[in-house]
């Protein structure tokens, strides 16, 4: 969760706010963008992780619904959250690694 060409810049503002540029290399993240790239992945990969668990919790402890709802819910709202932050910081580097312009669809 730093910044993509220094490393030692902070990335973020809040939890999930970008900064508009880099504090201490000045880099301007206005041409980054993750969007939402990060929720896609998260909703996709996690969401699947989730599914086989409580599948797996259902079958062998065969728990009431209101079981589920108390320990599952809990697990999906602060993994997500958790795991947004890193996806996000994720995207933002690979593009910066692979050069990735917001500019360049603009321009066409």
């Amino acid at each position: 969760c730093a910044c993509p060409r220094c490393g030692q810049g902070k990335l973020f503002v809040g939890l999930l706010t970008i900064r508009n540029q880099c504090s201490v290399c000045d880099f301007d993240y206005s041409r980054l963008n993750a969007d939402d790239g990060p929720a896609f992945f998260i909703i996709v990969i996690y969401s699947a992780i989730i599914l086989l668990l409580a599948a797996w919790f259902q079958f062998s402890f065969e728990p009431p619904v209101w079981v589920h709802l108390v320990v599952w819910l809990p697990i999906i709202v602060v993994g997500a959250i958790s795991l947004m932050r890193p996806f996000k910081a994720w995207l933002i580097a690979q593009q910066f690694r692979h050069d990735v312009d917001d500019d360049a669809d603009k321009t066409r």
